[in-house]
């Protein structure tokens, strides 16, 4: 009875100690930041630092903490607070931020938002140089996300090293140095005036779509801006040309250099050939807007050019004639290249030139002045060095003819066979133009090349001939081993073998030529020279063919063997032909034509003999000699 008696008295001191709990944690009123104070400032170092220091020196310092932490309604609070919402202070921000680039926002947990770019409790107004948004710090704070390479790679990024390019640009350093009207990344990339709206390139509303990119960079540079627009590049793309360039295809993006670094695609020493020739180069672009080509090499072989080559940056270039920004065709009467505004575009490096001279072709004739006297004697000049160096050629063959003779008028002696001659002058005619047609397929620009097969339909001879010279090269190839097993191939073979004697006479013959005491060798059939070139030419032979064939017929070739095997053979025939080349050019033409023993040359590969008394020279220790098979040349 009597605890029944006192349980009025219990509740009513319970109702007293959770008034007085309640009123403890200012569930009375509103929670002050002194209440979230006494658990943040005691119980959560950092977090109690961030918020004390921090908040108080931001641009919140006035605010209570269940501002932004709406959701809080009681104390203690749950551990797991609601997120905040910017928006419910800056709707207008909020309204704006609904896309980063092409993530629509929110979207996952990689979309950055308010506190990625602002912070949390440490935000502070965009003039404050502690400010993650201050321009010395945006590039930081946009390369927490865009130098992360994980991100770029998963979302697709191209540029993944915008940051670092930028922090090296013009506009980069400027930014970072203090100079804060210069751009910064969100100058270019925020859409409609505000940093909160970054739409992905392909939006048509994007700053940084095509079409915008010019209007973009006339925020800063407005002057250069209206001059675009009044050039053909502007009017090209403001009617809506996507090949036509906008300033970063001149410029660059991220990593705009100024004109005087040697280094800018837009420099006096690159403009020409950086700049303005990838597009006005372009086959395709030319025929479109009917632009004439050749336009870079008529530059680079004129004066003009040649001085800017040899590193003169004064001297005139693209867009000394053309403009810079303001760029019109030479039909149109304000431009600097209509006929009648020639002579003050030139007086600009030329004070005092004339209206006749300013007319002078430039994109002419590359190398040549185009004046009608110059014209004139250009051609007197093309007509005196085809009679003088032709009269030189014809000179010097009928020298040569004659010396020729003399040689066929010594006492001969046969060195090769019909069968052999004709071996000979089948592998040397196919190999001539196998590695003509071949050399001229890897070095298709080259002036040789043009003369041989520039015309129309040259290159596809060019493939047909090269294939027809394989297939003959190949026959003669079997056509000698068929020889082979002949009687005299079979002796041939066992002449050429290689011995150990012929290392011996190689060391004998270098230490002779080098003046030490010993004697000449005395050679056989073949000496160390012949055999190293025949065996060196079988080897070859074998490695043109068979990379040759898989060439030939690569879509047999992809079937049975793996990846990149046909990148070997490329490789393989492309540098073997060269070795080839060489050897013969050195090794096979020193010994049979350029040797003084032998100049003008050996007559054995097209009479199948030679004079006697070479042959007692170079092979006296040939068998033939003993029977001095020998005749008289005619």
């Amino acid at each position: 009875m009597g605890t029944r008696q006192n349980r009025p008295g219990l509740i009513i001191l319970g109702i007293i100690l959770l008034a007085g709990l309640s009123s403890a944690f200012g569930q009375s009123g509103a929670i002050s930041n002194s209440d979230c104070m006494t658990c943040h400032d005691i119980s959560a170092g950092e977090i109690g630092k961030t918020f004390d220091s921090s908040l108080a020196l931001s641009s919140h310092s006035g605010m209570s903490c269940t501002d932004c932490h709406s959701s809080i309604k009681s104390l203690p609070h749950d551990e797991k607070v609601g997120q905040v919402n910017c928006g419910e202070c800056h709707s207008t921000e909020a309204d704006q931020y609904k896309w980063h680039g092409r993530l629509k926002y929110p979207g996952g947990s990689d979309i950055p938002d308010c506190a990625d770019c602002h912070g949390k409790h440490d935000i502070l107004p965009v003039t404050n140089k502690e400010s993650r948004t201050n321009p010395l710090n945006l590039p930081m704070t946009c390369g927490r996300c865009h130098s992360d390479l994980n991100l770029v790679k998963k979302h697709d990024i191209l540029i993944g090293n915008a940051v670092t390019v930028y922090e090296s640009s013009v506009h980069g350093k400027a930014a970072l140095g203090g100079i804060y009207m210069a751009a910064t990344c969100n100058d270019c990339h925020s859409t409609g005036g505000t940093a909160h709206r970054i739409l992905s390139p392909g939006d048509p509303e994007s700053s940084i779509n095509h079409f915008n990119i010019p209007k973009t960079c006339g925020r800063c540079h407005r002057n250069i801006e209206n001059d675009y627009w009044e050039g053909i590049h502007g009017k090209l793309v403001a009617r809506g040309e996507t090949d036509a360039p906008v300033c970063t295809n001149c410029h660059g993006e991220h990593g705009i250099i100024a004109p005087s670094d040697p280094l800018s695609p837009v420099s006096p020493a690159r403009i020409a050939e950086a700049t303005c020739s990838p597009c006005h180069e372009s086959a395709y672009l030319n025929e479109k807007y009917g632009i004439p080509s050749g336009r870079l090499k008529s530059y680079v072989d004129s004066y003009h050019g040649l001085k800017s080559k040899a590193g003169d940056v004064t001297v005139a270039n693209c867009a000394s004639c053309h403009g810079a920004h303001r760029i019109l065709p030479h039909t149109d009467p304000t431009s600097s290249i209509y006929p009648a505004n020639l002579k003050k575009t030139c007086g600009q490096c030329h004070p005092g030139i004339s209206a006749e001279v300013a007319k002078t072709p430039i994109h002419s004739t590359p190398g040549i002045s185009q004046t009608p006297i110059a014209r004139i004697i250009g051609e007197i000049y093309i007509v005196v060095i085809i009679l003088i160096i032709g009269l030189m050629i014809v000179h010097w063959l009928i020298d040569l003819r004659k010396q020729i003779k003399n040689v066929s008028l010594k006492e001969q002696i046969k060195r090769m066979t019909f069968n052999e001659v004709w071996q000979h002058t089948f592998l040397m005619v196919t190999f001539i133009t196998l590695v003509i047609t071949g050399f001229a397929l890897r070095y298709s620009e080259s002036w040789w090349v043009q003369i041989l097969f520039g015309w129309e339909g040259g290159f596809p001879l060019r493939g047909v001939i090269h294939r027809t010279a394989a297939v003959l090269f190949i026959l003669t190839s079997i056509w000698h081993i068929f020889y082979l097993t002949t009687p005299r191939g079979r002796q041939f073979i066992k002449d050429i073998f290689p011995r150990k004697l012929d290392f011996m006479e190689f060391v004998q013959m270098i230490k002779y030529n080098l003046g030490f005491n010993v004697p000449k060798p005395r050679f056989g059939r073949f000496s160390y020279v012949e055999k190293a070139e025949y065996w060196a030419l079988v080897w070859g032979t074998a490695v043109m063919i068979l990379s040759g064939l898989f060439l030939w017929f690569d879509n047999l070739a992809v079937k049975w063997f793996p990846k990149g095997f046909l990148d070997v053979m490329v490789v393989m025939h492309f540098y073997e032909a060269w070795l080839a080349f060489l050897a013969i050019l050195i090794w096979h033409m020193y010994s049979t034509v350029f040797s003084p023993n032998v100049y003008p040359m050996n007559p054995s590969w097209y009479t199948g003999k030679m004079p006697l008394e070479w042959f007692e020279h170079e092979h006296p220790e040939d068998p033939s000699l003993k029977d001095k098979e020998k005749t008289v040349g005619e």
